[in-house]
């Protein structure tokens, strides 16, 4: 770099920077949403943020959004020394683009210091090489459980996924929103009923997926363009379009099975659906918290059976905050066996951009400290010090102000990070070992003795 030529320090595109108060709100979020997962047994993992390209692409379709060529272990002068080595194949290497493909890899390499079936949780950023706009970002923060079991997985923890999902957002409180369930085999029993080919059937589930987006004349010209039949493409619309309660949508289904011909795998899916949905309710989750939408077929490869995506209501727009399903062969792809799946997904810092941006959540304070100790003159400051530390030891955020200036000021510096409560100790104040307690929020200012000033804090505090 020529002398004088400026550095470009602008974040690249894509990869998202908080100030104090968006990522202190993450966190709050953070906290909630594991405190959940644990109140239901699921346990942290970390998997590598870069994993051999191979093990990425060993399920789904992904390779548009995968960021190739990382090395994690050359720097970028010795580039060279790789290209030559030509890296392909298993050395390959790639940032992992979610963390269920990741989970996959890690129980093949942990299989024997596992317990199934296997319950855990992953707070972990991943990378997906898309094109950065509004609310889409190129490394964002992913929320996941998921449980993994050895030959077989009972349904009921299909069942605990919208409990799981209703009480995270409840305790957000966002506002309303629905949890929309299905059924893969649902789909694909309805597809082979309707003689749809089976080499057709995932292209149909992909272009199914897509009717939110691009409405439903524009998915009956695409299956039209996929070589399906119009009378067969005007039958997938109606059968995505049954609507109804919960039970009234079973009983359709029910119908339909038994009147079809081909039905097997239709019959099976709704016997899971009903299975999963008497699963929540038994757990408690309100009847206005979830349904049976027939439209949702999450486009990845990997899911087969009981499928999730949840809304939030009046703001529709945001799409998907939470999403996931149930998947059989991911897993046994590295190992050989059968080793059934279920999880979800919240794509947090997508979630957090789009609610800040529709108003829905705000940001918190810059600063955790609760109580800000004026410096009223430098001679006091161990008397600063010692009352600093027993409002922290009562736990209470602190911030001591060690330069001295003017009141005022110091009055707006506590006052422009979100601090409400100003401890004032002057020489008087320390020979009667008193101290004044200044509320930025109402203006209203009392005298404490400074053996009860943690209580009298705490007592405001609420």
């Amino acid at each position: 770099m020529a002398k004088g030529d400026k550095i470009n320090f602008s974040t690249p595109s894509g990869f998202p920077e908080f100030l104090p108060s968006e990522k202190r709100l993450e966190l709050y979020l953070l906290d909630i949403i594991r405190r959940v997962f644990e109140s239901y047994g699921f346990t942290p993992i970390e998997t590598p943020a870069v994993e051999r390209l191979e093990v990425l692409q060993a399920k789904g379709n992904q390779g548009d959004n995968i960021i190739y060529g990382i090395d994690p272990i050359l720097p970028p002068n010795r580039q060279a020394e790789r290209d030559k080595s030509g890296e392909t194949g298993s050395e390959a290497r790639a940032l992992k683009f979610d963390q269920t493909v990741p989970l996959a890899a890690y129980i093949a390499r942990h299989l024997n210091e596992l317990t199934f079936p296997f319950a855990r949780y992953q707070m972990d950023v991943v990378f997906r090489g898309e094109r950065a706009k509004d609310g889409r970002f190129r490394q964002f923060r992913q929320c996941d459980i998921d449980v993994v079991a050895r030959r077989e997985l009972s349904l009921l923890y299909d069942a605990q996924m919208p409990a799981i999902i209703t009480e995270i957002f409840e305790a957000i409180n966002i506002g309303d929103f629905l949890i929309r369930i299905n059924n893969r085999k649902v789909l694909t029993g309805f597809f082979k009923s309707v003689g749809i080919a089976e080499d057709k059937i995932k292209s149909c589930i992909g272009i199914v997926d897509n009717l939110e987006k691009i409405g439903e004349n524009k998915v009956k010209q695409d299956l039209e363009k996929e070589g399906i039949l119009a009378e067969q493409a005007q039958k997938i619309i109606y059968f995505i379009k049954i609507d109804g309660s919960v039970d009234e949508i079973l009983d359709k289904l029910k119908h339909l099975a038994e009147n079809l011909s081909e039905t097997e795998q239709l019959s099976l899916g709704v016997t899971e659906l009903e299975t999963v949905i008497a699963g929540v309710r038994n757990l408690g989750v309100a009847e206005n918290r979830f349904c049976i939408d027939l439209s949702i077929a999450r486009g990845l490869d990997y899911y087969t059976g009981t499928v999730y995506e949840t809304t939030l209501l009046g703001h529709e727009a945001l799409g998907s905050i939470c999403s996931g399903g149930r998947y059989e062969e991911l897993v046994g792809i590295f190992l050989g066996e059968k080793m059934p799946g279920v999880g979800i997904s919240i794509g947090l810092t997508r979630l957090i951009s789009r609610l800040l941006k529709a108003g829905i959540l705000s940001t918190l304070a810059a600063t955790p400290a609760q109580v800000m100790v004026v410096n009223m003159q430098d001679d006091l400051m161990p008397t600063y010090l010692k009352v600093s530390q027993h409002l922290r030891q009562a736990g209470i955020n602190v911030i001591t102000n060690f330069d001295k200036r003017p009141l005022g000021k110091q009055f707006q510096l506590a006052d422009k990070q979100g601090i409400q409560f100003c401890v004032i100790i002057g020489s008087e104040e320390a020979a009667a070992q008193k101290s004044s307690l200044k509320d930025l929020k109402t203006g209203e200012q009392v005298e404490v003795l400074l053996v009860d000033l943690a209580e009298e804090v705490k007592r405001r505090l609420g």
